[in-house]
C-alpha cells in the first residue's frame, strides 16, 4: 500500500471518510443562545461522566460556550436532518432564528436542550482548550435525557446517512 505526505487538502479528504454521529452543541449566556451542528464529539470518561466537543475557534460566536460555562450535546436521530442543516448554516437563517426550529427546553445547566433528541448530555464546562483551529470543550455531564430509540443520523463522505 502506498501513502502520501499530509497536506490540508488530503487531510480534509481523509476526514470526509470519518463517519461521525451528528449532534447539535448548544449554550446560553445571558440570553444569547448559540447552537452548532458538530460531528467532533465523544465520551471521555464514565467516572465522572465527561464528554468533549470541538467547535471552530475562528468563529467568535463560539466563545458563548466558554462564557456560558455550560453546554448541551444534543444527539440527533435521522428525522432531525433538517435541523442539522439549520444549525450547520446550510439553510440560510439568522442565528437568532435557529432555535425557533424544533422544540427546545432546559435541564440542569440552563443550556438549550432539544426535547426530542435521541440523547441529551447536559454539561458543566470543566475545561476549554485551544488546539490548532478548534476549541475542545470538556463537559462533566450533569443530567442525561434518553429519547426515543430511532435510526441515528451519521455524516460520512460529505453527506448524511442513517444507521
Amino acid at each position: 500500500m502506498s501513502y502520501s505526505k499530509i497536506s490540508p487538502e488530503l487531510y480534509r479528504d481523509a476526514m470526509a471518510r470519518y463517519a461521525g454521529h451528528v449532534q447539535i452543541a448548544t449554550a446560553d449566556h445571558d440570553g444569547i443562545k448559540r447552537g452548532v451542528t458538530v460531528t467532533a464529539a465523544c465520551s471521555v470518561s464514565d467516572n465522572p461522566a465527561t464528554v468533549l466537543v470541538c467547535v471552530a475557534k475562528g468563529n467568535a460566536a463560539n466563545r458563548t460556550f466558554v462564557e456560558a460555562g455550560a453546554f448541551a450535546l444534543n444527539t440527533l436521530a435521522a428525522r432531525h436532518q433538517p435541523l442539522a442543516d439549520v444549525f450547520s448554516g446550510l439553510v440560510p437563517m439568522d442565528p437568532d432564528k435557529r432555535f425557533e426550529q424544533g422544540v427546545w427546553d432546559k435541564m440542569e445547566t440552563g443550556a438549550p436542550t432539544l426535547a426530542d433528541a435521541a440523547v441529551v448530555y447536559d454539561c458543566k464546562l470543566v475545561e476549554a482548550k485551544d488546539v490548532a483551529t478548534h476549541m475542545v470543550l470538556f463537559g462533566e455531564v450533569q443530567a442525561i435525557r434518553l429519547g426515543e430509540s430511532a435510526p441515528a443520523l451519521i455524516y460520512l463522505n460529505r453527506s448524511y446517512h442513517t444507521v
